[in-house]
């Protein structure tokens, strides 16, 4: 499965890049995030409850960060297990431009999933992934657009 989409964020570059690299604004972001423990300066630990149609699970997850073209652009990979409810590996490259006072995130995500989930057919995972996704990215536009700079 593979995603990509396009966001403007009202917030200069260096901020929203810092902002993607703040734990607590990803987990008040990531829809159903219960935890995010930050390991070091690219690893990361996650626990997200989610339901993909009658399936819910709660994930336990890592993720690896690349930021060797940050702040213009970084990637990550990860893996998730929801138990009986299966599993998911993945990963997306993130790229910023600055645009004035704002900045146009793009993104390009390919997942792999197995187990039930898999099961549930690709069209019901593909337009979850596509909601979960528009929302982590609106969340995390008004967070990062409303963080004062004063």
């Amino acid at each position: 499965m593979e995603l990509a989409d396009e966001i403007v964020i009202d917030a200069p570059m260096d901020q929203v890049y810092a902002a993607l690299n703040d734990p607590d604004v990803l987990r008040q972001c990531i829809p159903g995030c219960e935890e995010l423990i930050q390991h070091s300066d690219t690893e990361l630990e996650a626990k997200v409850v989610l339901k993909v149609g009658p399936v819910k699970a709660r994930f336990t997850g890592n993720v690896q960060l690349d930021k060797t073209g940050a702040p213009d652009a970084f990637s990550l990979t990860g893996q998730g297990n929801g138990g009986a409810a299966g599993h998911a590996k993945g990963g997306a490259d993130v790229t910023l431009t600055a645009d004035g006072a704002q900045t146009i995130l793009k993104y390009q995500a390919k997942a792999d999933i197995g187990g039930k989930l898999a099961q549930l057919g690709s069209r019901l995972i593909q337009s979850t992934s596509k909601k979960l996704a528009a929302k982590f990215f609106a969340s995390f536009a008004e967070v990062v657009g409303d963080q004062d700079l004063g």
